[in-house]
């Protein structure tokens, strides 16, 4: 079992080309699976498996109080794999044929006003470099929408402060071109001359655009530290994440007249649906302004 699920890692990987965190997410929900038909359906094949193993696999998870969304996301591993196995012909049938996939509510992400982004973004101590850095990174969070994962990925050469536009690659090892305005440019002017100079190593010649106090690439893990610290200092009693950002981006774009399809361009988005969410945000604002500043509300 385990040969084949490395088969279709590797399928994921080279054919399919999928982003290192998807992989990552199908490779340990599908362990999670496997361990499961081995050492309680006592299972030795995958084409042993059927419809009623997996509608137990998913009952079991509904036990450990699993969320709708972490079912959902199981599902959508386990059918992959099904189907990659059926077309390879290691299994005779595809057992995730009738498996329906739960619906989940869409909770509306949360997003910070004009005045909230504004105290972020000035929050940085432009004093030293990492403060010019953190401050680069900022704008340029809320002036492209670019996802953390691909702020941290860009090297410098994605970023033209001449043309105006950063080039990223996201979900899909997708190429997409996003604007960036004169406020983003002129910070990144600073950072790029002024700053990362003196953050990198002489040890580490590197092309990465945004860098940690060794050297190096910056890391997810390392942009959500410096975020939460700076949210700290801004008095935010929002809960903030990287993507507080990104949709905060999207909504004020919206909420100042942008076509719909230029936000999904700029988000990268491959379903139109997924952009649409922002919308719903929109309205929601919307009527919270109308009840709170109406008289007859």
């Amino acid at each position: 079992m385990n040969d084949q699920l490395q088969d279709f890692i590797h399928f994921m990987v080279v054919e399919k080309g999928l982003a290192k965190n998807t992989v990552i997410s199908y490779e340990r929900d599908l362990k999670h699976y496997i361990q499961y038909l081995k050492n309680v359906e006592q299972l030795s094949s995958l084409n042993e498996v059927s419809r009623v193993h997996i509608l137990q696999f998913l009952n079991h998870l509904k036990s450990q109080q699993k969320s709708v969304k972490t079912i959902a996301r199981h599902i959508a591993s386990i059918r992959s794999f099904h189907q990659f196995l059926l077309r390879e012909k290691a299994v005779d049938q595809d057992p995730t044929v009738h498996i329906e996939t739960p619906q989940m509510e869409r909770t509306l992400p949360k997003v910070l006003n004009l005045a909230e982004v504004e105290a972020l973004l000035s929050t940085p101590d432009r004093s030293n470099p990492y403060g010019i850095r953190d401050e680069a990174m900022l704008e340029l969070l809320y002036g492209t929408g670019i996802r953390v994962s691909e702020l941290v990925g860009l090297n410098i050469e994605n970023v033209h402060t001449t043309m105006g536009f950063v080039r990223c690659i996201g979900k899909g090892n997708k190429e997409r071109i996003i604007p960036i305005g004169q406020t983003a440019i002129s910070v990144m002017e600073n950072y790029l001359q002024n700053a990362r100079p003196k953050i990198i190593s002489n040890k580490n010649s590197t092309e990465a655009l945004f860098l940690n106090h060794h050297g190096k690439r910056l890391t997810r893990q390392g942009f959500w530290k410096i975020l939460k610290g700076l949210a700290q200092k801004a008095n935010i009693e929002k809960r903030l994440t990287p993507h507080t950002l990104r949709h905060s981006f999207a909504t004020h774009l919206l909420e100042n007249g942008a076509d719909l399809r230029a936000v999904q361009e700029m988000l990268g988005h491959a379903d139109i649906s997924t952009t649409q969410i922002y919308t719903h945000v929109t309205k929601t604002r919307l009527r919270e302004v109308y009840k709170k500043f109406h008289p007859r509300a």
